[in-house]
């Protein structure tokens, strides 16, 4: 929902910064891999129970995540980097609740679990919409140029790294935090659902 409102803020700054990264000759996929290895690097913090350094490690991460469609859109954008910042950022949003349930696996595993449960039934609505929106030559530029259709929602990567935010500085929060979330983001894969049977029915 707010991923359009914080595109406008940031990716001038991206852009610019994108410009240096492509002179020094790193590609967007370097980019996408480093992304993802900030981005484990921040789950394990956060097992440890290093909170504040998997919250700086997240934000790292995700500028890196921004960076790497900028670098592309520069250097050549290609199928295989599309696909592989979408597999990793699956990865990524896995391994932030998975850290929780580690870091304190009593008051976290169940909300960590129900979490995930969530971002596999909304990831897999939004890519199969993705699928068919391909299929019948649908396009759209809401969230920018992306490698596959991209439909809007309630939860999206701006809420999402909002939630793993408030986790990190206040880490007695993550259980509600996860409910409330998981229950947004069943809310929007099934709105998502509802719009395929409009589409595609």
């Amino acid at each position: 929902m707010l991923d359009g409102w914080a595109r406008r803020g940031i990716d001038p700054a991206i852009g610019r910064l994108a410009l240096l990264v492509s002179r020094t000759g790193v590609s967007a996929n370097a980019v996408t891999v480093i992304a993802f290895a900030v981005g484990m690097l921040a789950g394990a913090a956060i097992a440890l129970e290093f909170y504040l350094a998997g919250l700086l490690l997240i934000g790292i991460s995700r500028i890196g995540d921004g960076l790497d469609g900028a670098v592309a859109r520069i250097r050549g954008k290609t199928d295989y980097g599309g696909y592989l910042d979408i597999v990793l950022d699956f990865f990524f949003y896995g391994a932030i609740p998975l850290g929780f349930a580690i870091a304190d696996p009593a008051a976290n595993a169940v909300a960590a679990a129900l979490l995930i449960f969530s971002f596999y039934v909304n990831g897999a609505s939004f890519l199969a919409f993705a699928i068919l929106a391909e299929r019948r030559g649908l396009a759209t530029v809401a969230r920018g140029e992306k490698s596959i259709f991209f439909t809007t929602g309630l939860a999206e990567a701006t809420e999402t790294i909002a939630v793993f935010v408030l986790a990190c500085l206040f880490p007695g929060w993550f259980p509600a935090l996860a409910v409330l979330f998981a229950a947004i983001c069943f809310y929007t894969a099934l709105s998502r659902i509802v719009l395929a049977g409009r589409r595609f029915g």
